[in-house]
């Protein structure tokens, strides 16, 4: 089986198993979910910075994602996109993580693959890219048989037609799916090109409470169109397609209600003048 390489083990987040589980334990502490419904959740919104900034949000929405089903397969929409790329697709082989490989669920990326246009990805050809890659290990930790489709969804009408699709295809094909959207929020300051409120505290607060809070309600309200809409006027999420697609694809699962789990940013850790805003959400 060809197994494509993970390139941010080492570096965004531990490059064994023992490290990562010692990791994983310790995010688990961190974010309570007595807040969240009990009923079944159909996925979520995860950020995708290295591990020490943003992987206990990611860490604790997949693993609220556990119940009594083991899901068969989980369909991850990611990759730094604009409305002029393509969508992208892995539809064979297996993706490497410190805890063992995720082989990808082939009948349901091929039959994708069929009816959409995609870049085809390959375990030897493919785009470098943490949006995916990062939330892997929580996977394979907690959902050890679990297969993938990983997707890069473009914030186009396109990528919303493919997550309703998904969610059809999965049904008809009798597997048990979440679906995972990944980005990461405003990305502010001069290492980012984007400081319309200056710096210092005022500048975040106008992250956290106005402009992250637009994008976030719109993911709350389970609007697809709106949160493309704003990642793409006011630079409030990164991967805007990704998680408009998870949305699209979770309502036609049935999906009606999201719940925030935690939001934070890289300025809680380390306070500079250049800062991203993470959330994770439930569907």
């Amino acid at each position: 089986m060809n197994i494509r390489k993970s390139i941010f083990s080492g570096s965004w987040y531990p490059g064994n198993a023992s490290a990562c589980e010692k990791e994983i334990q310790g995010f688990l502490k961190e974010y309570g979910t007595e807040t969240i419904s009990e009923r079944t959740l159909t996925g979520g919104i995860v950020p995708h910075a290295g591990w020490f900034f943003s992987g206990s949000i990611a860490c604790n929405v997949i693993h609220r994602l556990q119940d009594e089903n083991p899901p068969d397969v989980f369909v991850i929409f990611g990759m730094h996109l604009h409305s002029g790329s393509p969508a992208y697709i892995m539809t064979d082989g297996a993706w490497e993580t410190p805890f063992g490989a995720i082989q990808i669920e082939k009948q349901l990326a091929g039959e994708l693959a069929e009816k959409f246009t995609f870049e085809i990805e390959t375990a030897d050809r493919f785009t470098q890219d943490n949006t995916i890659e990062l939330q892997l290990p929580f996977i394979k930790y907690f959902f050890k048989d679990a297969k993938i489709v990983p997707i890069g969804a473009p914030p186009t009408k396109k990528s919303l037609e493919i997550g309703k699709a998904v969610a059809d295809m999965s049904t008809r094909m009798g597997l048990q799916v979440k679906v995972i959207g990944s980005t990461d929020l405003t990305h502010y300051g001069p290492n980012y090109g984007f400081m319309s409120q200056g710096t210092g505290p005022s500048a975040v607060d106008w992250v956290r409470n106005k402009n992250d809070r637009r994008v976030i309600d719109a993911m709350l309200a389970m609007d697809p169109e709106k949160v493309i809409k704003e990642g793409m006027t006011h630079q409030n999420a990164c991967c805007s397609g990704a998680a408009a697609t998870a949305i699209a694809a979770a309502k036609q699962l049935g999906a009606q209600q999201a719940e925030t789990l935690a939001y934070a940013t890289s300025y809680d850790k380390n306070p500079g003048a250049s800062f991203v805003g993470y959330v994770g959400i439930v569907f």
